[in-house]
């Protein structure tokens, strides 16, 4: 008999009793590992909480150094239990919560790789990774912490996954005003407002007519193991398509795991709500069936295939709204 039908007899004839043992977690075929390097010799596989010394071990609870001529091999893998898209991992994976550390919490786009250097970088939207600002308004700087999971799910300091590398600024339609003129006007109003009112002030805003075509940005991790590209419960991303009317899409995000709908507009220009009180116009949108809620935004969005075709950002009861993939890596200078 060869040595990998030995295997496969002795882990079907003593699998229960394996598994019956204290520590034991799993079971399975594989190569046998000696001094931590990987050999060519098959072995029974037993997966274990916490690899203990034989000494702490009663006889009957250790695992059989052969069984029928199989050589067993003993690898300590912890508690296994189910991934919560919330919680801490590492290495991250695209579908899973994220966030920079002034916002709530968001969903870990993708893996893409700056286009000049190569190096990975983690994708989501400007509003998780940059909390919504225009590079100019102090609500995020360049090198500012990442955490994964966000902030709203537990995401600390000591959950740091990266920096904010670069953003995409978005331009609400009415912005706050900052020329010196107009806050010197606002100044001397408020004096007179001050007067009769005292609990009352006047605030000037600027109306913009500067639009959005993108609500992206991208961190740098830690380090290249913080972070696996494979989209998590879809795989890996195959490439970059163009959206099309009744194209069947699909999205793995944090808060509703796995969605699909199909693209129902094209060439959309939608005003979304940012925060309260603050609004923006987007151009070159799409728009499917609902796939997201609170917490999904800047997961990707997929075909049938796995093949890119968008960056999801905003959405309703009714439906959901995201970025042409390419604009979005156009702008930020990277790729899949």
């Amino acid at each position: 008999m060869v040595p990998v039908q030995r295997i496969e007899r002795a882990l079907s004839k003593y699998q229960g009793d394996l598994l019956s043992l204290p520590n034991v977690v799993g079971v399975g075929k594989g190569f046998k590992s000696v001094r931590g390097e990987i050999t060519k010799k098959p072995a029974v596989v037993v997966l274990v909480k916490e690899k203990l010394p034989a000494a702490r071990l009663q006889r009957g609870a250790r695992v059989p150094r052969v069984l029928d001529e199989a050589e067993t091999d003993v690898l300590e893998v912890g508690e296994l239990r189910l991934l919560g898209r919330t919680d801490y991992l590492r290495p991250a994976q695209p579908g899973m919560s994220i966030g920079h550390y002034k916002i709530t919490a968001g969903t870990f786009g993708a893996v893409v790789q700056d286009r000049q250097t190569g190096e990975p970088l983690i994708l989501s939207n400007n509003h998780i990774l940059a909390n919504i600002s225009n590079g100019r308004d102090g609500r995020a700087s360049i090198g500012d912490p990442i955490l994964q999971p966000g902030p709203y799910d537990g995401g600390s300091k000591d959950q740091l996954i990266g920096y904010l590398e670069r953003f995409i600024p978005i331009n609400p339609t009415v912005q706050e005003a900052t020329c010196s003129k107009a806050l010197r006007l606002q100044e001397i109003l408020n004096r007179l407002v001050h007067l009769v009112r005292p609990n009352y002030q006047v605030r000037m805003q600027k109306i913009t007519a500067a639009g959005n075509v993108v609500d992206c940005a991208i961190a740098r991790p830690v380090n290249k193991e913080a972070i696996r590209p494979e989209i998590m419960e879809l795989g890996a991303v195959k490439g970059v398509r163009e959206p099309e009317l009744g194209m069947a899409i699909v999205k793995s995000g944090r808060s509703s795991g796995i969605t699909r709908s199909t693209i129902k507009v094209l060439q959309a220009t939608v005003k979304v709500v940012l925060e309260e009180g603050l609004s923006g116009m987007f151009s070159d949108q799409f728009v499917t069936g609902p796939i997201a809620q609170p917490g999904d935004s800047g997961s990707l969005i997929l075909d049938q295939e796995n093949y890119a075709v968008g960056l999801l950002f905003a959405g309703s009861d009714q439906t959901s709204v995201g970025n042409r993939i390419q604009n979005v890596l156009e702008r930020l200078q990277v790729e899949f």
